[in-house]
């Protein structure tokens, strides 16, 4: 009940242990409870009883109770009163264009709940704080949806869950389909309107959580694991919907040797010596392409790594989307191992999407990744980085051997201090112009402002003329 579950969350509050609970129901949390801003110092308290906007709050109680009676209004009033996040997300699936579900669209899914999950926390604290009376026990009348009145009796009216929930879903789901922003936010209003419709709130009480909502949203965008979740969300839609934008425009892309004539290519993928064992589709010539924007700020990285003793050398750079289908067939027939015992000896073939080695998307396709290692120009040989490219294994992670972030070494018998050091120092390369790394692979890199984070491209790969 929805009564039991504030004052649930409100002992959970008090008693720090909100991120443990949200473990325990499979949910990630973007930020802790402390960490989210506290509405009480965000919002302006609730209007008493006396003054002009109380007037307004009845008026609008009175509005309401006269949209009762068109029973188009009402049934939706009823609809959106479920409290629970697999009914809402019903209710906007429709101005969505897509259904909503943890089976159907995993990373929306993902993304929604641990997004409301983290912003639900905030009403927590003024709820209780002002503790203020709802419209139906002011009347000492029925709500329209009488059978909440046991569960929301003592419970505080300002500001509304249900409103916060309604528009800050609007706001998230039009982000990934803003094509539809009129429509979700429209929802989104709507949505709040019919807790006064119910007599569950007042006017005052929904139009504070419309607030509550954005100012949740604008915080979890300071959230790289929030973003990160937003990306896979607008690709999963974008997939679903057929929405992509494949292209075979190259205009956008350099030949990398040109603009770095002394980087180094060994283009695997044009080769054999890789994880499927034959040259992959779409690699028509060994070179390396990527956005001008990208090669830019990789010749950056070249001229710093070679004050430091180093040349760079790719592996692969922009991927066509013909070059991961053929990924994904190889990774389908389970019984091709020809190359197991070279990248994946430790790993089932079965696995090999379950942990994410292949995708039917990729950063590379986007033309502003690139797989790369050191070359040592003193020794004139690539740098020992503990770990070959296109290794399926816990330790081609940065993290692995140390702390990526302090570039600490922790001591292992899989990895030494100077094979750890030596991936840190293509790391911190990168990352001072303008590239993120990934979390699996520590040779594989994206810019950070990437010019085209929608479009996957199918041209192939060949040099540009």
């Amino acid at each position: 009940m929805k009564r039991f579950f504030f004052w649930s969350v409100a002992a959970i509050l008090l008693c720090g242990t909100f991120e443990s609970w949200a473990q325990n129901n499979d949910v990630t949390l973007y930020f802790s409870p402390e960490e989210m801003p506290d509405l009480i110092k965000c919002l302006p308290p609730p209007p008493d009883t006396l003054g002009s906007d109380f007037a307004n709050d009845i008026m609008r109680y009175m509005w309401g109770k006269a949209q009762r009676l068109d029973s188009t209004r009402a049934a939706l009033v009823f609809r959106d009163a479920v409290w629970n996040y697999d009914s809402l997300f019903a209710v906007f699936s429709v101005p969505f264009g897509l259904e909503i579900s943890k089976d159907g669209t995993p990373e929306i899914y993902k993304l929604l709940i641990n997004s409301l999950s983290t912003i639900d926390q905030t009403r927590v604290k003024p709820k209780a704080f002002y503790h203020r009376k709802r419209p139906f026990e002011q009347f000492n009348e029925h709500m329209l949806t009488k059978y909440e009145e046991v569960e929301l009796s003592g419970e505080g009216s300002y500001p509304s869950g249900h409103s916060q929930r309604g528009y800050s879903v609007a706001l998230l789901l039009s982000e990934i389909n803003p094509d539809n922003a009129d429509t979700l936010m429209a929802r989104g209003y709507m949505y709040g309107e019919s807790r006064v419709i119910a007599g569950a709130h007042w006017q005052s009480d929904v139009e504070a959580s419309r607030l509550c909502g954005a100012i949740g949203l604008s915080r979890l965008h300071t959230s790289p694991e929030f973003l990160a979740q937003l990306q896979k969300a607008r690709e999963e839609f974008q997939r679903l919907t057929g929405a992509l934008s494949p292209t075979d425009d190259a205009s956008q892309f350099v030949n990398l040797a040109e603009v770095i004539p002394d980087a180094i290519l060994e283009i695997r993928y044009y080769g054999t010596y890789n994880f499927v064992g034959t040259r992959v589709d779409g690699y028509l010539e060994p070179v390396a392409l990527l956005t001008r924007q990208a090669a830019d700020s990789l010749r950056a990285v070249s001229e710093d790594l070679k004050r430091q003793g180093y040349r760079i050398k790719v592996f692969d750079a922009y991927r066509p989307q013909c070059a991961v289908d053929h990924f994904m067939r190889w990774g389908a027939d389970t019984n091709d191992t020809l190359m197991k015992q070279y990248f994946y000896p430790q790993v089932p073939r079965e696995k090999l999407f379950e942990l994410h080695y292949i995708d039917e998307r990729s950063s590379h396709t986007r033309g502003s990744t690139v797989d790369l290692t050191l070359f040592d120009m003193a020794t004139e040989k690539e740098v020992d980085m503990g770990g070959t490219f296109d290794w399926f294994g816990r330790e081609s992670h940065p993290d692995f051997g140390g702390n990526p972030k302090t570039g600490k070494y922790k001591k292992n018998d899989r990895i030494t201090a100077e094979q750890f050091h030596n991936r840190m120092i293509l790391r911190e390369a990168m990352l001072r112009h303008g590239f993120k790394p990934y979390n699996e692979e520590w040779w594989h890199f994206t810019l950070k402002n990437e010019p085209f984070p929608d479009t996957y491209f199918t041209f192939p790969v060949k040099t540009l003329r």
